[in-house]
């Protein structure tokens, strides 16, 4: 499973603004920008796409910094979250990305599944500096897999 991390990081880094110069394509039933708070904010069955990346959610915030949009700090995906590629799906209740830190949080009722098989858990963080993924318990439930031998 730890090449379905790594396909998950690169789906992700893809799916995030503050990487690639490819163009995003957003969707949303409602934009609305809060220049005193620093956010921008889209809600309402919001899809997010990017080449061969898809993300829905219900609500997707985006905090910045003085440069604007193009100095994104912080942003946060809620409302039973997918996030899609070709090869891999992974669902949960709530992402956080820190561009600072380069550290991704999908949690509540996290499943990744690919043909590899597929991981459930309550919480799946992920390095994107250090590539390292790690799918924990958070202090309740248990982490659970079932794979399929190639």
């Amino acid at each position: 499973m730890s090449r379905a991390f790594l396909s998950l990081v690169a789906f992700l880094a893809l799916t995030l603004p503050t990487f690639a110069a490819s163009p995003v394509e957003v969707t949303a039933d409602q934009f609305v920008v809060d220049q005193a708070a620093s956010e921008a904010t889209f809600t309402g069955n919001v899809i997010i796409k990017r080449d061969d990346v898809t993300v829905w959610a219900q609500k997707v915030v985006v905090e910045y910094g003085d440069g604007g949009v193009s100095n994104i700090t912080h942003i946060v995906a809620t409302g039973r979250v997918r996030l899609q590629t070709e090869d891999q799906d992974a669902t949960g209740d709530r992402v956080t990305f820190d561009p600072s830190s380069q550290i991704l949080r999908l949690s509540g009722n996290v499943t990744v599944t690919n043909a590899a098989g597929t991981l459930n858990g309550p919480e799946l963080v992920l390095n994107l500096a250090e590539q390292t993924s790690t799918f924990s318990s958070n202090g309740g439930g248990r982490v659970t897999g079932v794979f399929t031998p190639q």
